[in-house]
């Protein structure tokens, strides 16, 4: 079957899903419904816990799994950073394509994907290290909602739900490509919003634009409204406390079998939470890096040097392109498919350069993204997202979002904890290395042999030798021209 049907379908299937699975639990006491829940919850947790510990977390290992949790700028990472840091080859492949991904390609290092935690029991956890970026909970499910409206918006260009749906077959069936609606969690959430637009299709067409200044976020005439989005029971499966699930494992995408049940019984008896907290907070800590959206440079400052440095380090010659990784604005499906892989080339790398290639990127694929946005949301214009518009949602609905991803919130607190962490130990290695560094802009022969107060064992040793050999050839010369002195 098609795969956009199967989303619309997948999407569906979710919300029966839930609604089903409340209305068969077992007619048992609340008591022992809650020491089963508590079982089941303890057990997992029991499992999980202990065998993250291996090693030293500070360095990089084999394979580097970048748990990209969604709305969080880990795009902007995989194009502007890892891109330029490992080489089409060393991408596992398929990564964001649950269905074709193989981890078991020999020259596999590199996994960027929105798969939760789980996947790491189909990866060689020994040789694995993990990173990933947290949001504010808040402004993630705000960008959640609005990239699910942008998305879906882009498939009313077509005249009915029918025709968006045979053209989207028709393009990803001749497309090597993964497309958004093949990844979680997009592939419910584009659908079901889809499918929404469409039917609210007539009244925006009989709708005047009013230069009454509205709320983006209600406008019911044309785009479901935020506070009906947050309350589905799409959005309480997937949306909400999506970072603690994701890094638990525990998603409607989990490669365990058992996610489901100790998800339900966490939404049943929020203060089991607790323990899937604590077990997520666990995770964090033995993480390579992470990162936070809100705190956009320093955690890419962070990343270069935590984690950029050490791929550096280890690949010695880097293959990199020094042009940007962007989506071609002359792609006729951009949000559908990813861009296809090209070629690089090869150039010697430093930190240093690195973000210098990471900045400019970075600017030209947030300047692609704005535009895309604003191309998609034209027919739903008043819809106009921003920061701004954000300040007009009602403070009711603000505190819901809170009270709904409850576990997320503590969850970035901590994750803001570990980010002052990263940050002191950064700070601490750059007071070791910076008269290193100072020696090194003193005299330029260093550069050959140290990049950022890292010098390279092997170029040591050739530089003594090198000089050794020119000390021993100015002998030979002076000794020569003392001897030809002589005989004459």
């Amino acid at each position: 079957m098609a795969r956009a049907a199967l989303g619309l379908l997948g999407a569906r299937a979710l919300a029966l899903l839930v609604i089903a699975s409340v209305a068969l639990l077992p007619l048992v006491s609340s008591d022992d419904g809650y020491k089963h829940c508590e079982g089941v919850v303890r057990g997992w947790a029991a499992s999980s816990t202990g065998r993250d510990k291996d090693g030293d977390k500070l360095s990089l290992k084999d394979l580097l799994f970048f748990l990209h949790i969604p709305r969080t700028g880990g795009r902007t990472y995989f194009h502007c950073f890892l891109k330029k840091l490992y080489t089409n080859a060393q991408e596992c492949p398929r990564s964001y394509d649950k269905l074709r991904f193989d981890p078991s390609h020999p020259d596999c290092k590199l996994v960027v994907t929105h798969d939760d935690y789980s996947l790491t029991s189909k990866l060689p956890r020994e040789r694995t290290s993990v990173v990933t970026i947290l949001r504010n909970p808040v402004d993630r499910v705000f960008s959640t909602y609005e990239f699910s409206v942008e998305v879906a918006a882009r498939f009313l260009v077509h005249a009915n739900l029918t025709s968006a749906k045979s053209m989207t077959t028709r393009v990803l069936t001749k497309s090597r490509a993964v497309s958004t609606l093949d990844i979680w969690p997009w592939k419910y959430l584009v659908p079901w919003m889809r499918e929404d637009l469409f039917a609210r299709r007539g009244a925006r067409v009989d709708k005047m634009h009013s230069s009454k200044k509205v709320n983006a976020y209600d406008v019911e005439d044309m785009v479901m409204p935020l506070h009906e989005y947050i309350n589905d029971p799409v959005a309480h499966e997937i949306i909400h406390n999506g970072a603690t699930f994701q890094i638990t494992g525990l998603t409607n995408n989990s490669y365990f079998n058992g996610a489901h049940e100790v998800r339900h019984c966490v939404r049943q008896h929020p203060d089991l939470g607790h323990i899937v907290l604590e077990v997520a907070k666990n995770r964090l800590d033995q993480m390579l890096y992470v990162g936070l959206t809100e705190d956009h440079e320093e955690s890419a400052r962070l990343f270069a040097h935590m984690v950029g440095a050490q791929v550096l380090s280890q690949s010695g010659t880097l293959n990199l392109d020094l042009k940007e990784d962007l989506p071609s604005e002359n792609d006729p499906h951009p949000s559908m498919v990813e861009p296809e892989e090209e070629e690089r080339n090869e150039h010697l790398m430093t930190v240093g350069k690195l973000m210098e290639a990471y900045e400019t990127c970075i600017a030209r694929l947030r300047n692609s993204q704005s535009n895309r946005r604003k191309i998609s949301l034209k027919k739903v214009a008043e819809a106009n997202f921003s920061k701004e518009a954000r300040k007009l949602v009602p403070e009711a609905i603000l505190k819901q979002i809170i009270s709904l991803n409850s576990l997320d919130m503590e969850l970035y607190d901590h994750a803001k904890k570990i980010f002052t962490q990263e940050h002191l130990m950064l700070k601490a290695q750059q007071t070791v290395v910076g008269p290193h560094r100072q020696l090194a802009e003193q005299n330029g022969w260093t550069d050959i042999i140290c990049s950022d107060g890292i010098c390279s064992p092997w170029m040591v040793v050739m530089l003594g030798l090198g000089i050794a050999a020119i000390i021993a050839l100015l002998s030979f010369a002076v000794t020569t021209r003392r001897t030809s002195k002589l005989k004459v």
